[in-house]
């Protein structure tokens, strides 16, 4: 514990009336305790124009007082993230500093995916594909691989209706141990035989460590929802070079979503891109409810891009156009829908899966609303 805390709160510790009340120590504790680390983060905004060696020179001063700088240069300026213990800052002499355009601290708990932290929107690479940053991308596909025809024959459909990236899941994490779990490694060999075919990236969904060594040759990792919250797991995918779609859980926050997307990011990789694929209320007529409040809220906290999963959040397969439009209009970085040649015999989450006639007209519309919101 600080010294300063331990200093404030042992004050009338062997006071009986201090004993019988303990709680009121332990609050205290707590308040002062967030007041310390309230203050262990800070941004410096520096001036535009400035040069690089008295921006070097700056950061190693800062350095010198034991801090961490992480440097995001934007276009019209540059912010210098401090991490460590900045009370041994000065704020006014910082401020006072010719290059220097303001000093801020930084109370959120998460430092990586904040915007205050890298102002500029991320733009995730995928091959040819940027998504955010006023990229839009679809992401199509069935829910799960089921044969190689399937997937392949969906692939195509889907590419030809505007899809930059294919979705289809091989490992599926379900409610039932009896219910469908997928094909497994023969699943991710038939999306890799349809990304030939097609030249789609693909996005699949990992849910084990132990399998992480199949994934080598996927595109992009998929974390769902159920896992949003297996630290371990977002730990080793912040090791990888890879791009990683973290849905949030469906009963999380918008914070607790943020601080896995940070576990990935301080790891390592910061190519992670956000889902909202609805959550859980007191609606029993959906599958789930789609927060739609969280993409424009999302987008003020953090610099990531943001997807919308629009066949999860409703499970009703009528209700995914008017919500993926919903979506884009307002402001998503795409949508990830589930796309089946036969859903009524499909054997994962058919009752929320479009045609691919359907995805077709719904493409078509998405891009005239991108025409008007973009």
């Amino acid at each position: 514990m600080h010294p300063i805390i331990t200093l404030l709160t042992s004050f009338g510790k062997d006071n009986l009336w201090c004993k019988k009340l303990g709680l009121l120590r332990i609050a205290a504790q707590v308040i002062l305790c967030g007041f310390y680390f309230w203050r262990k983060k800070m941004i410096v905004v520096l001036k535009h124009g400035v040069s690089e060696e008295k921006k070097a020179q700056l950061i190693a001063w800062l350095e010198a007082l034991g801090l961490r700088i992480h440097i995001s240069d934007g276009e019209f300026q540059t912010v210098l993230g401090l991490i460590g213990d900045t009370t041994t800052v000065d704020i006014d002499l910082v401020e006072s500093l010719e290059i220097v355009d303001s000093v801020k601290r930084v109370t959120e708990p998460f430092k990586c995916c904040n915007r205050k932290f890298h102002p500029d929107d991320m733009i995730v690479e995928i091959g040819d594909v940027k998504v955010g940053g006023g990229n839009f991308v679809m992401i199509a596909g069935p829910c799960s691989v089921e044969s190689e025809e399937q997937i392949v024959t969906v692939a195509k459909a889907v590419k030809a209706a505007g899809a930059q990236l294919m979705r289809g899941g091989a490992f599926k994490p379900r409610t039932s141990p009896y219910d469908f779990a997928g094909l497994k490694a023969t699943g991710l060999e038939f999306l890799k035989i349809a990304r030939q075919e097609t030249g789609l990236p693909i996005v699949t969904e990992l849910m084990n460590i132990m399998d992480l060594p199949l994934f080598e040759d996927v595109d992009v990792i998929q974390v769902g929802a159920r896992n949003m919250q297996n630290f371990d797991l977002l730990r080793e995918l912040g090791h990888l070079d890879k791009p990683i779609l973290l849905k949030r859980g469906l009963a999380n926050t918008l914070k607790e979503l943020l601080m896995s997307a940070e576990y990935i990011m301080a790891s390592g990789n910061e190519r992670v891109m956000l889902c909202e694929r609805g959550i859980r209320t007191f609606s029993d007529y959906t599958r789930n409810t789609l927060d739609l409040a969280a993409v424009p809220m999302l987008h003020q906290l953090t610099h990531l891009p943001v997807i919308v999963d629009p066949s999860h959040a409703t499970g009703i397969a009528k209700l995914v156009p008017p919500m993926a439009l919903a979506a884009t209009a307002g402001g998503a970085d795409g949508l990830i829908i589930e796309v089946h040649n036969d859903p009524i015999h499909a054997l994962c989450d058919g009752a929320q899966s479009l045609r691919p006639e359907e995805f077709a007209e719904l493409a078509e519309k998405i891009r005239a609303v991108r025409g008007i919101v973009a």
